[in-house]
């Protein structure tokens, strides 16, 4: 990997490290705890779109493993890995199918299966098929975000031009 390369995913990995910190000091969005909208993963999708599969998957866990170092959650971190590497996975595969045209699709799919990923980690951990009963819910909220942060993206790709992206 030349050091241009590395560079260029740190500064990702760096970006979507600060829009995970400042998006976790706002107010939940919902009375369920653990309910938010994600905007990290605008910076996956935008290495899925600009860079590779490889370079998104890379700057997904690193951000994932350096957010639950920092935060001290480290509990947390099997959840968060199984949720996004449920989210990238799912999304790396429309990607391929569907291309750069349905992004806002392909964001609202890795967002319920965020939550999808979470929730099966969840029964595992808690050996409990109660947590199910939170799936109608997280459903809904990762319709509501993976929109969000899809048409984010979306538009930010619309107004840049490709002098304006700077590519790992």
């Amino acid at each position: 990997m030349k050091i241009r390369h590395m560079a260029m995913l740190a500064m990702y990995t760096t970006i979507a490290l600060t829009i995970f910190t400042i998006e976790s000091l706002l107010p939940g969005l919902a009375p369920v705890s653990g309910i938010k909208l994600g905007l990290a993963n605008i910076v996956t999708l935008w290495l899925l779109l600009y860079a590779s599969q490889k370079d998104a998957f890379l700057c997904l866990v690193l951000r994932i493993l350096t957010a639950s170092l920092i935060a001290g959650q480290m509990v947390s971190f099997a959840y968060s890995l199984c949720g996004g590497v449920f989210c990238f996975c799912t999304m790396a595969v429309l990607f391929r199918i569907f291309g750069k045209k349905y992004i806002v699709f392909i964001s609202v799919i890795g967002a319920v299966f965020h939550n999808l990923g979470q929730i099966l980690i969840a029964v595992i951990v808690l050996q409990s098929f109660s947590i199910l009963s939170y799936l109608p819910l997280l459903t809904i909220s990762g319709i509501a975000a993976g929109t969000f942060t899809g048409l984010c993206t979306h538009y930010a790709a619309k107004r840049l031009t490709k002098d304006q992206v700077w590519l790992p």
